[in-house]
Formats: structure tokens, sequence, C-alpha cells
């Protein structure tokens, strides 16, 4: 089955969306609606941007007919979600297409076909797309077959571990849930490419649970872990039950545990080659991304290096090398380190590869 990645959609929907409506799919959690934050990013202030929640909207929030008693007919006023007062392009996101009422999905087709909200054109140059679950997710997405054949159907790739570790670091994830997707990387997997149908982690319609990993639900539950000192233990592990599952919240709270073995930034930076070198592997990972976090200067960047370098483990190296060259904040200060620099040769690592 044909998938595309979120940065390749980033790219198509732009490229495509002003003549035929992608309609994107995936399974919940994997980031399709952050698809119109992407390309507002991408394209700046010459669109205007509408996000219409589909499944809540009613006849009257898209348009309605007005009397005009001198012409005697009845005139379409549209809803001000459309930012129609503006002359500038739209980009519009259809977020949960397919849960819209049926009465709804027909009169967005002439949305979707002819760039028409009512009887008004979209301003030429605008862009619409959609998004879905996956009909196999069984959480009610339908489309009729004959709408399904006017529009683009794309089905998005779930981010994996590699994907989404550099996003979640630009993106301030707490460090210990960073870790825990590199040491549990399954939790990305997807029902529908894995052979692992026993999966604990992860959204399954065969296995019904409001509570799973997913990206989204994984980058939710930074809030807990920065106020899990006052949350205090039971609390904190009830709460990232409740927003990551039961088995993937068991297993990061077992990863807190660890956490006292991890010295302070600061620790780090008086006394690189001195300080104490935690022995658990989810210390020394918990510590490496904390790093990649904190560091904001060539000085900084030596001194973390110096102490990483310290690790038996070669794949903690490699993991802080990895990160720093794949964040946006900290690619350019990797790319002029010397002590980066030499690391990359010692281990023939080619930048062009990451």
């Amino acid at each position: 089955m044909y998938s595309a990645t979120i940065n390749e959609l980033r790219t198509t929907i732009p490229t495509i969306g002003k003549e035929l409506t992608p309609i994107i799919q995936s399974e919940p959690g994997c980031g399709k609606t952050s698809l119109l934050k992407m390309i507002e990013h991408d394209m700046g202030d010459s669109y205007d941007y509408v996000y219409v929640d589909c499944p809540v909207m009613d006849m009257s929030d898209i348009a309605m007919t007005i009397p005009n008693h001198t012409s005697k007919s009845l005139e379409n006023y549209v809803g001000s979600i459309f930012k129609l007062d503006s002359n500038k392009p739209k980009v519009i996101l259809l977020d949960e297409f397919m849960k819209a009422p049926k009465m709804l999905q027909v009169i967005f087709t002439r949305l979707m076909l002819e760039r028409c909200v009512g009887d008004r054109q979209l301003p030429e140059g605008s862009i619409v797309f959609g998004t879905s679950n996956n009909q196999s997710d069984g959480v009610g997405d339908t489309m009729l077959a004959h709408a399904g054949n006017r529009v683009c159907m794309m089905r998005m790739e779930k981010p994996n571990a590699d994907i989404w570790l550099p996003w979640a670091t630009d993106n301030g994830v707490h460090p210990l849930i960073r870790a825990f997707v590199h040491m549990f990387p399954r939790c990305l997997n997807s029902y529908l490419d894995s052979e692992d149908t026993e999966n604990p982690y992860i959204f399954n319609p065969k296995n019904p649970q409001l509570s799973y990993a997913s990206p989204r639900s994984l980058a939710k539950s930074s809030v807990i872990l920065e106020n899990r000192d006052v949350l205090g233990v039971n609390a904190t592990a009830c709460a990232l039950a409740g927003t990551i599952g039961q088995s993937a919240s068991a297993d990061m709270t077992a990863l807190m545990e660890t956490e006292k073995e991890i010295p302070s930034y600061e620790q780090i930076l008086n006394k690189p080659t001195e300080v104490a070198v935690p022995e658990s592997i989810s210390a020394q990972l918990m510590t490496v991304f904390m790093l990649v976090d904190k560091v904001d200067t060539n000085d900084t960047v030596t001194k973390a290096m110096t102490y990483v370098k310290r690790y038996e483990a070669e794949e903690m190296q490699a993991v802080f090398f990895t990160m720093m060259l794949k964040g946006k904040r900290t690619r350019k200060l990797a790319m002029y380190n010397d002590t980066i620099k030499k690391w990359q040769i010692d281990n023939a690592v080619i930048l062009t590869e990451l």
C-alpha cells in the first residue's frame, strides 16, 4: 500500500491543492492536522489559513440563505470562518472530513471541486485539503464512492522514532519521553504495517483502548512530566496511563527511577572529564537529550561532546551526534564544532546521510 511521509505531504498539498483536493488519511494521533501549521510556516502571510472542524459544523456555520426584499430573491451568506472578507487566497483544511454529517459532505463537495463556498468563489490560487482517519480504524470515517473519485485520497505514513525524535527535540518534548521512544521504538509502530500484532503500546482497532502511545499523546504527556514534582509519583503514573496507556506509563515510570543517576548540566560543563557517567542506558539517553536541549555555544557543545565520548556505548555518542545534526537549533552549532567534526571523521559519518 502506498503511503507518503508528513514532509512529502507538506510539499504535495500546496503543489496540487489548487486544482485537486487531497484527503490525507492515517490512524489517530499521527499529526495530520499539524499539516496546516506546517504549510503556514512555509508559505507565510500571503494566504489566509482556515481550519474547519467538520464533525462539529452545522449547515448554518457554512452558509445561509437570507431574503433580499428588494430583488425578492434569496441570497447566500457565507460563514465568517472562510474569511471571504479578505482578498487573499485561502488554505482551507477540512479536518476529519469523513466524520462530517452526510449533508455537509455534499455541501463541501462544491468547495472541493469548484473552490466555491455556497455561491461565493474562493480567491484565485486557493488551496483546499482534508484529513480523516483510515476507514479500517473503525472510528466512523465514511465517504460515498462517487465523492471519493473526485478527490485525491492519500495515506500518510505514521512517523517512526527516527522521524519523530528530531521533531520532538525541536518542539521541547521532555527528555524522558524521548529516551523512552528511543528505547522502545515499537511504541510508534502502526497496526497496519507491523507484524507485531500484540503490541501493547499502540492504537489497534482489534484491541480498542482510549489511551495509547501515538506521536500526539507522547508529545502531550510532556506537561505531566514537567510537573511530576507537584503531582507526586502516583498521580504522575495515573496521568501518564490516561494519556499514553497503561503499558507505556509503566515503562516510563520505571525510567524515572534512573533519573537520580543523571548529573546536572552545570556539573557536566564544569568537569566534563570527571563527573560521574550514568551506568544505565536509560539514564545515559536522558542525559544525552538533556545536553542537546541545553547546549548553546561552541564551548558548551565541546564540553558536552567531551563528556558523551566517555560513554562506553558508541551508540550514545551517535545519538548525541545525530540529534545535534538533525535539530534546527543545534545543526549549525554542531557543523562548526571541531570536537564533533573529529568524531565524525573518526567514525566515518557522512553528513548528507543524516
